[in-house]
């Protein structure tokens, strides 16, 4: 497992935009699929999108194709998160998230190591 640190949170009004960050304390085979989950209160935590680095690439949940885009920190051992056309629905708490590139999937249960998460808020 490694230690995920997010960052770039905050506030913003609806059609804005933020950009998170994803610093990894190092670069290991069960890190090289990075992703971003969200979750708001009382409900499960839905995947966002993954970047698979090995192969550099990134996969999106149908809720945020063609709004977010991840790519790859690699000074930082991590990934970024440019969120674009923000929606009050994106609001919650978002968390990055590392597993090994087999396990590269939108899905929950197959991460292994966690940040602690950070808060964005889309008002109208």
């Amino acid at each position: 497992p490694v230690n995920l640190a997010e960052s770039g949170g905050g506030s913003v009004q609806v059609g804005g935009s933020l950009r998170l960050s994803c610093r990894g304390s190092k670069y290991t085979d069960s890190s090289d699929c990075l992703a971003w989950f969200r979750q708001t209160p009382g409900n499960e935590r839905e995947a966002v999108a993954s970047f698979e680095r090995s192969r550099g690439a990134p996969t999106y949940s149908d809720s945020v194709k063609g709004r977010f885009t991840i790519s790859e920190d690699r000074g930082n051992n991590g990934i970024f998160l440019q969120m674009n056309r923000l929606k009050p629905e994106d609001s919650g708490t978002y968390y990055c998230a590392a597993t090994y590139p087999w396990r590269c999937e939108l899905t929950m249960s197959k991460y292994i190591s966690w940040g602690q998460g950070i808060q964005v808020s889309v008002s109208s």
